[in-house]
């Protein structure tokens, strides 16, 4: 059994609660800041509390902020027509880094799981269906994660927003690029094969 001195002990159990990070993980890390600059450890604890203390959601689209409106929100070069639907604002990051995207976002922070206790109330549909009460929007692209909680939320949606006159489109899903068809399942195939397009 491994013998810490309390308080790297503690620091050490502080690292194993976030996600991925191992005992081995947690205590290189955890000796890393202890090898740190006092002003270095400091950064790193100011860095937290800051973070937890002003990054909030976006009025609008439930993205991370640190003012009321997000930047993708405050931009009026970005198409107000069309809301790509997303389950985090990890997705969000993702798909900007794309630079594909012109459109807005709306970020539910989760999918429907009735396994996990999580109904359509747990998460930031009404928000967004506030958001359709205008004509502004023609599109909304559903781009919820290829599981079993992302299809069931996208499926619930449209059939929530479909009747607003409001087109609902969804992300494509298939063969990765690099990817061996050998290896792939065979919803990942069927997806590949229903959205493919003309060359």
């Amino acid at each position: 059994m491994d013998y810490y001195v309390k308080p790297l002990a503690h620091l050490i159990e502080q690292f194993e609660k976030l996600p991925g990070i191992g005992h081995k993980t947690a205590r290189r890390l955890a000796f890393h800041i202890l090898d740190s600059p006092d002003v270095h450890a400091e950064e790193f604890a100011n860095a937290l509390i800051n973070a937890k203390k002003l990054v909030r959601y976006c009025n609008i689209c439930q993205n991370m902020t640190d003012a009321e409106v997000c930047l993708i929100c405050a931009d009026d070069k970005r198409d107000n027509s069309v809301i790509c639907v997303m389950e985090s604002p990890k997705d969000v990051m993702a798909l900007e880094k794309a630079r594909e995207y012109n459109g807005l976002y709306h970020v539910l922070h989760g999918a429907i799981s009735p396994m996990d206790g999580i109904g359509p109330e747990d998460i930031k549909i009404a928000e967004l269906l506030s958001r359709l009460s205008s004509d502004t929007v023609k599109e909304v692209i559903m781009a919820t994660n290829p599981n079993i909680e992302g299809e069931a939320t996208a499926m619930y949606l449209s059939k929530l927003i479909k009747p607003l006159g409001v087109k609902v489109t969804r992300i494509a899903h298939g063969v990765p690029v690099g990817g061996d068809l050998e290896y792939a399942d065979e919803i990942t195939l069927s997806r590949a094969i229903e959205g493919r397009r003309e060359m």
